[in-house]
């Protein structure tokens, strides 16, 4: 029988058992959720801003979640990629139509899809008669995944150190700056990958400058321009990708986080020659576009693209840029850097060395939960179904917990 725990002590107390160590979690074991509130193993209720990092977009429980598990448990979990599976094709069908691409490959997580567009990008190259490409140029402060590629492919030494030596083929370039792509640039360079948003990063978003000089240089050069939009697609921006806020299209782009509700998947997208790489042979995955993940995957965008959800990722961010804007410049002008954002991801770039004394303080005050990304900023990336009650309560507790801690 397995053993059930009552308390958080417990829980936790086992945890620091058995678990390994590679996660510092906070002291609470989460029980369930609803809507956009979680609720801890001995009954305390808190806001969630964090969404399981980007990825509960339709809140936690949503009734059309929860049905299509309910059917799908009674059909069928899994079949073999050497078979057609109905949800695989609704939710690549759903992608295509609703953006600029033409094809699907699916995948379990984010890294797996940027691997996935690293190696497209590698044979795409030979394909098309250059053998000696094989560089992927990057940008500083970026995240593209915790697998050896992808965290090479990361432009931050914190997530290659302790790894080396590393897989050869990356380079970095600036965030936001055109020219430093341009100065590393020579016959070897197969792609460039970028966030249109940096996430882990920062919370910065891409000029339009930027992403429309990278789009010409690709174009210049023949090789491919790859957008990873793990954390930042699947409505997070306002708009499906959060490249649509631009109008500058890749040739591919990674999805995952909230394109399952809950359940790892992720995706390439590809068009023109880029959707025609990737053969049979070349890669594939016994897990990836299952039926399970596939029919989470297709009622979460319909969802979102039929229900509103992305239109009010659009408002409420506006919003909650707004209002915090008011707050901060009242209260506290001289701790906050920056706000910045795009729809529901957006973040606060302090003015001292760290953020988790917010964090810390939102959560045992006000039963907020938030987290600090890349030292100094507070990131928010809530359910996509927020409203302003919501998005009140948070900037009231950030507000509380700065005037405490006498910023």
């Amino acid at each position: 029988m397995i053993e059930k725990f009552k308390t958080n002590a417990e829980v936790i107390e086992n945890g620091d058992k058995y678990l390994y160590g590679n996660h510092v979690r906070m002291p609470i074991s989460m029980e369930r959720g609803e809507g956009v509130y979680v609720f801890d193993k001995d009954g305390n209720k808190y806001l969630d801003f964090v969404g399981g990092i980007a990825v509960n977009g339709l809140g936690h429980c949503h009734p059309a979640i929860v049905k299509c598990l309910q059917e799908r448990a009674e059909t069928i979990l899994h079949c073999s990629n050497y078979f057609y599976n109905e949800p695989a094709v609704q939710t690549a069908k759903l992608i295509v139509e609703n953006s600029c691409f033409e094809k699907v490959l699916f995948a379990n997580s984010g890294a797996e899809a940027n691997e996935g567009q690293i190696k497209l990008a590698r044979k795409y190259a030979k394909d098309h008669g250059h053998p000696e490409r094989f560089v992927v140029i990057t940008m500083k402060n970026s995240f593209h995944g915790r697998t050896l590629a992808t965290c090479t492919a990361t432009g931050q030494y914190a997530v290659h150190r302790y790894f080396e030596p590393l897989p050869s083929g990356f380079r970095y370039a600036e965030f936001n700056n055109l020219q430093s792509v341009k100065d590393i640039m020579d016959e070897y360079v197969c792609a460039i990958l970028t966030e249109p948003v940096q996430g882990e990063g920062g919370v910065r978003p891409a000029s339009q400058e930027f992403l429309q000089g990278l789009r010409d240089l690709c174009d210049e050069k023949g090789i491919l321009l790859m957008f990873d939009e793990v954390q930042v697609g699947s409505g997070r921006t306002g708009k499906l990708f959060a490249h649509q806020n631009y109008g500058v299209e890749p040739d591919t782009c990674s999805m995952a986080k909230a394109l399952g509700s809950g359940v790892p998947i992720g995706a390439v997208c590809a068009r023109g020659e880029a959707a025609k790489t990737l053969t049979p042979g070349t890669h594939g995955s016994t897990f990836a576009g299952g039926p399970l993940a596939c029919a989470l995957a297709a009622t979460t965008l319909d969802v979102m693209i039929n229900d509103g959800v992305i239109e009010n990722a659009r408002v409420m961010g506006e919003y909650f840029r707004d209002q915090m804007h008011k707050v901060i410049e009242k209260n506290h002008p001289k701790a906050v850097n920056e706000i910045r954002g795009l729809g529901m991801i957006n973040g606060i770039q302090l003015n001292h060395p760290s953020g988790q004394p917010v964090v810390d303080l939102c959560f045992q005050d006000n039963k907020v939960l938030i987290n600090n990304t890349n030292g100094n900023v507070l990131r928010f990336v809530p359910p996509l179904i927020t409203g302003k009650e919501e998005i009140d309560l948070c900037i009231k507790a950030v507000d509380e917990a700065m005037t405490k801690l006498g910023w």
